[in-house]
């Protein structure tokens, strides 16, 4: 484990915590990027290896010298738990999680601190995520995102979604809890924490000035791969919150607005029909494999 960095001599406003895995090149982009941010309240940032393979590049290393950063190594748990050491270990005052395949817009944390001060009642914030646009993965996360945060925005600006990819939460916040996110959720530990959150009235608020870009590492081959591999653990949580008697899922009304939406939206030339053909499928083929998990679930629980 790095010690703290000894230029950290007062309490940061934020502190920009980073899960990684292997994805060291994602993360140099994610660290560039802070590094270029305008107007900044003051912040640090806390990257927790969880359990990669090779060992921290000096590359990643060298960031220390240009802001406060803290490298955690830790045996490989989960993102669950990367996300709850990296909030133990920090400093600042707010709280954003981010992930290593992230880009903030050069105004990011300038846009965030000054909603957060505008909102001072309010704990939870949301920020504004986008796809990269850069080929038919990025264009189809693009459509993603933006079809969620259309439909599920509430009139009161607050939304019925929380992506740790750009979200931020006060210090004060996460004091009520023993951990913020679950251990036990190996995937979709985000939407775990907002169904808590859904259970006791509260919901982030949209900051949509507040920009992330998602720049999608993976081929759509790679994509599909991915989803072989992540839908089964993310239904582990989803039986969680079945449990917790919170309904997460969209209804089949919402699902249909989304579709038109982005079929709608895909017929801009920066995206186009090929994005929404990939994203269609890939919601497909992720549907198929949680109902199967859904009828295994029970039968193996019985062995």
């Amino acid at each position: 484990m790095a010690e703290p960095n000894p230029s950290l001599s007062a309490v940061p406003a934020f502190s920009v915590v980073i899960p990684t895995y292997n994805d060291w090149a994602s993360l140099e982009l994610c660290l560039h990027s802070l590094e270029l941010q305008k107007n900044a309240p003051t912040f640090e940032v806390v990257v927790v290896d969880d359990g990669s393979s090779s060992s921290v590049p000096e590359l990643i290393a060298q960031w220390a010298s240009r802001f406060p950063l803290r490298l955690i190594r830790a045996p490989h748990a989960g993102i669950a738990v990367s996300r709850n050491r990296g909030i133990e270990v920090s400093n600042g005052n707010i709280i954003l999680s981010v992930d290593a395949d992230c880009i903030l817009a050069e105004d990011c944390l300038a846009e965030l601190a000054s909603a957060m001060e505008q909102s001072p009642q309010d704990h939870y914030f949301q920020l504004r995520l986008r796809g990269d646009c850069c080929g038919v993965v990025g264009r189809a996360e693009e459509l993603r995102l933006r079809a969620l945060q259309h439909v599920l925005l509430q009139p009161d600006g607050r939304i019925r979604y929380l992506n740790t990819a750009g979200f931020a939460i006060r210090r004060e916040a996460t004091q009520t809890r023993r951990a913020l996110f679950d251990p036990l959720a190996l995937r979709a530990e985000d939407t775990l924490l907002l169904s808590n959150l859904i259970r006791v009235g509260e919901l982030p608020v949209l900051v949509a000035s507040a920009r992330v870009t998602h720049a999608v590492p993976l081929t759509l081959i790679e994509c599909f791969f991915k989803d072989f591999r992540s839908v089964p653990q993310e239904s582990r949580a989803y039986r969680m919150i079945a449990r917790s008697g919170i309904t997460i899922r969209m209804s089949n009304r919402k699902r249909w607005a989304m579709l038109r939406f982005m079929w709608r939206a895909s017929a801009e030339p920066s995206i186009g029909r090929l994005a929404w053909f990939a994203l269609v499928a890939r919601q497909t083929l992720q549907r198929a494999i949680s109902l199967v998990c859904e009828f295994l679930a029970p039968r193996v629980q019985l062995l």
